[in-house]
C-alpha cells in the first residue's frame, strides 16, 4: 500500500515537475523568440542605415568630381580643338596630363574621356587608349548613355584600358555639353568594385547578414560575391521573391518586413539610393538562428527528464536549484545581449536615448540622467526639456527646426502618418556657445505594447567632418579651376539671387575680354596663355571689393557684378578698370602687352535679370571692339 502511494506520489510529482519544466521552457522559448525577432529587426535596420550613409558618402565625391570635370572650360576647349589638333602628340599628352592630374589627386582606378566627335577613348595612363565602335559589345555602355536623357549614370564593367588588367570597375559617367547644348563627349572616373564589396563583407561578418545593391530590374549590381558585370537576378533564389515588384517600385523611403518562403525565413530592410538609382537590400536570414533555438529547447527538455530520473529523491531541492539557474541564465543572457547591442550601436552613434512620447517623458534612467545633466528636473515633461536643450546647446538659427521636428506633437503626427524615422541636422555646442559643431539626430518611432505607448529612440551622431567636406565641395564646384574665380554657373546663380532680392537699387554688370588673346596663345604658347589668364584674374580682383561677384565665364571672358551708387560712378569705374588692365605681362621669359575691351550694362535700366544684363553688356563689348578695343562702352 505504501509502495503504491509512494509510486503514485512520485508519478504525480514527476508529472507536475515535467509539465512545469516543459511549460517554463516553452514560455522561455517564446519569450526569447520575441526578443530575438526584435533584435533582428533593430540590427538589420541599423545596418541598412549604416550602409546607406556610407555608400552615399562613397559615391557623392566621385559624382561631384565627374560633374566638375564635365563643366571644366579647359576640358571643353580640348574637345573644341580636337578636330584640328587631334593628331598632335603634344595635344594628346596635354589631354593625358589633365586626366592624370585628377587620378593622382583622388587616387581613382580610372579617369577617362570619350570624344563624341572622334569616338576616341582618352585614358590617364595611355593618352588615346582606343577608338570606340558601335559594333563592339564592350562599347555598348557609351552609345546607350549617349541616347539616355540623364546627365550622369553609373555602370559596372570590366575596365578595357590597356593598363587596367580588365578589373571589374564602377564607372561614374558624365556628359559634357557645349554652350549650344550639344554633347561634346563623356568624362568620368571609376574605382574597383571590391571597395564596396569589402564594406559589405565587414557588415556581413560582423552581423551575419547579407547586403545587396540591385537595379530597377532586380539585377544584382554589387554584393560580396557578385557584380553587375555578370547579370544575376536576386529575386530568383531569395525567399522574398513575391515582394519584388513592391520593393523595386518603392523610391520614397526605407521599408522592412519579415518573409518565409521555400524553406527560407528572415527579415529584410530595403532603401532606395537616389544618387545611384539602386536599391539597397539587407537580408538577415534567421533559419540557422531558429534551428539553434529549437535545438536548445529540445536539449533543455532532454536534460530536464534526465535530471528528474536521476535525482528523483531530491526533487524539491532540484526544483529550487533548477528554477534559480533558469532565471539566472535568462537574466545573464539578456544582459549580455543588451551589452553587445549597445557596444555595436555606440560605434555608430555618440548617444542613444529613449523617449515615451505618449506620456511626454523620458523612458529610461540613462535618458533621465542626461536630462538632469542639462539642468532639467525629473518633473519636467519632454517638450519642456527640449526647450532647455535648444536654449543651452543648439545654435539659435536651428532651434525652431529642432523643436518643430522632435516635439511630442510632431512625433505623434509622424507616427499616425506611418513614418518610422525623423532626421534633423543642426549645429550644437558643449562649451556654452564658444564653438559649434554639426550634429545629426536620427529618431526611430515605434509602438511599445507593454504600456500601449508611442516611443522614440534618439541617436546622436557627430557629422562635423562630413558637413565641412560638403561645404568645401560646394565651394570648389563654384570655382573656375584656372583663375580661382566663380565659374559661369555660379556667377549666374549668385547674380540672379541678388536681382530677385533687390529690384530697386542700381547695379553694374561688366564683361571684360582680353584683347588679342588668341595671338598670345599662338605666339607664346598655351602655358603662357594660362598664366596670363591667372594674372589677369588677379588684376580684376584687385579692382573690386571682397563682396563683389567676379567670375570667369569663358576662355578669356570675365564678368563683374557690383553695386553702383550712380551711373556717373559706373563710367569712372569702367575707365579706371580699363587703365588698370593695360600692362606688360612677363613670366621671366615671355613678354606680352595686355589690354582689355569692356562692355557695361546697368540694372535696372539695362535689365533686371541675368540674361538681359549679359546680352546688353555683350552688345556694349562688341561696340568697344568695333572702336578699336582697349576701352569701354556703357549700354544705354
Amino acid at each position: 500500500m505504501k509502495k503504491n502511494i509512494l509510486f503514485r506520489t512520485n508519478v504525480v510529482i514527476c508529472t507536475v515537475i515535467v509539465l512545469g519544466f516543459l511549460l517554463t521552457s516553452m514560455i522561455s522559448y517564446f519569450s526569447n523568440n520575441g526578443i530575438f525577432k526584435k533584435d533582428v529587426e533593430k540590427i538589420t535596420t541599423l545596418t541598412s542605415e549604416g550602409i546607406y550613409h556610407q555608400i552615399d558618402s562613397i559615391f557623392t565625391k566621385p559624382i561631384n568630381i565627374s560633374l566638375t570635370m564635365a563643366n571644366d572650360s579647359l576640358l571643353k576647349m580640348f574637345l573644341t580643338e580636337e578636330n584640328t589638333r587631334g593628331g598632335d602628340e603634344e595635344f594628346v599628352q596635354s589631354m593625358r596630363e589633365y586626366l592624370l592630374a585628377y587620378q593622382v589627386k583622388y587616387g581613382y582606378d580610372s579617369v577617362f574621356l570619350v570624344s563624341a566627335g572622334t569616338d576616341k577613348y582618352y585614358h590617364f595612363s595611355q593618352g588615346v587608349d582606343r577608338i570606340l565602335t558601335k559594333d563592339n559589345p564592350e562599347d555598348e555602355w557609351y552609345y546607350a548613355f549617349m541616347q539616355d536623357t540623364r546627365e550622369y549614370s553609373l555602370n559596372i564593367d570590366n575596365d578595357e584600358a590597356k593598363s587596367a588588367d580588365n578589373g571589374i570597375t564602377i564607372f561614374i559617367n558624365c556628359k559634357i555639353y557645349s554652350r549650344d547644348g550639344d554633347i561634346m563627349g563623356v568624362v568620368g572616373v571609376g574605382f574597383r568594385v571590391d571597395t564596396l564589396q569589402k564594406l559589405f563583407k565587414e557588415y556581413e561578418d560582423k552581423f551575419k547578414l547579407r547586403a545587396y545593391l540591385v537595379d530597377d530590374d532586380g539585377t544584382i549590381e554589387i554584393s560580396t560575391t557578385k557584380t553587375g558585370f555578370v547579370k544575376s537576378d536576386l529575386f530568383r533564389e531569395c525567399g522574398y521573391g513575391e515582394y519584388k515588384e513592391e520593393i523595386l517600385a518603392n523610391q520614397e523611403g526605407p521599408q522592412s518586413f519579415w518573409y518565409s518562403s521555400g524553406g527560407k525565413k528572415g527579415y529584410v530592410a530595403v532603401d532606395y539610393i537616389p544618387n545611384l538609382k539602386w536599391h539597397l537590400i539587407v537580408d538577415n536570414d534567421t533559419v540557422a538562428l531558429e534551428k539553434r533555438l529549437n535545438h536548445q529547447l529540445a536539449l533543455g527538455v532532454f536534460v530536464i527528464l534526465l535530471v528528474i530520473g536521476a535525482v528523483l529523491f531530491m526533487i524539491t531541492c532540484i526544483i529550487h536549484k533548477y528554477n534559480s539557474q533558469i532565471i539566472s541564465l535568462a537574466v545573464e543572457k539578456e544582459k549580455a545581449h543588451r551589452t553587445a547591442f549597445q557596444t555595436e550601436t555606440e560605434k555608430l552613434y555618440e548617444n542613444i536615448y529613449e523617449i515615451d512620447i505618449t506620456h511626454n517623458c523620458a523612458a529610461s534612467e540613462a535618458t533621465e540622467s542626461y536630462f538632469e545633466s542639462l539642468g532639467a528636473s525629473k518633473q519636467m515633461v519632454f517638450d519642456d526639456v527640449l526647450e532647455v536643450i535648444a536654449r543651452k546647446q543648439i545654435k539659435e538659427e536651428y532651434r525652431d527646426g529642432y523643436l518643430n521636428t522632435f516635439s511630442s506633437g510632431n512625433v505623434l503626427k509622424a507616427y499616425e502618418e506611418g513614418r518610422e524615422s525623423l532626421y534633423f541636422d543642426f549645429m550644437t555646442t558643449n562649451d556654452g556657445g564658444k564653438t559649434y559643431y554639426w550634429m545629426r539626430i536620427t529618431a526611430r518611432i515605434f509602438y511599445w505594447k507593454d504600456d500601449q505607448s508611442v516611443r522614440m529612440l534618439v541617436y546622436r551622431q557627430n557629422i562635423d567632418q562630413e558637413k565641412k567636406k560638403e561645404v568645401q565641395m560646394a565651394e570648389k564646384m563654384m570655382r573656375d579651376s584656372l583663375s580661382g574665380l566663380y565659374n559661369k554657373a555660379a556667377v549666374q546663380e549668385l547674380i540672379t539671387g541678388y536681382l530677385k532680392g533687390d529690384t530697386e537699387n542700381c547695379y553694374a554688370f561688366f564683361i571684360l575680354d582680353i584683347d588679342n588673346f588668341k595671338s598670345v596663345n599662338d605666339t607664346c604658347g598655351h602655358a603662357v596663355g594660362d598664366r596670363v589668364i591667372t594674372d589677369f584674374a588677379g588684376k580684376i580682383q584687385g579692382q573690386f571689393a571682397e563682396g563683389d561677384i567676379i567670375g570667369r565665364i569663358g576662355g578669356d571672358e570675365f564678368v563683374a557684378f557690383v553695386p553702383a551708387p550712380s551711373e556717373e560712378w559706373v563710367g569712372k569705374k569702367a575707365e579706371k578698370l580699363s587703365e588698370a588692365l593695360r600692362y606688360e605681362f612677363s613670366d621671366g621669359e615671355k613678354i606680352c602687352w595686355i589690354s582689355a575691351s569692356i562692355g557695361v550694362s546697368i540694372a535696372p535700366g539695362g535689365g533686371v535679370d541675368f540674361e538681359t544684363l549679359y546680352k546688353n553688356a555683350d552688345t556694349a563689348l562688341y561696340r568697344t571692339k568695333q572702336k578699336g578695343k582697349r576701352g569701354f562702352t556703357i549700354y544705354l
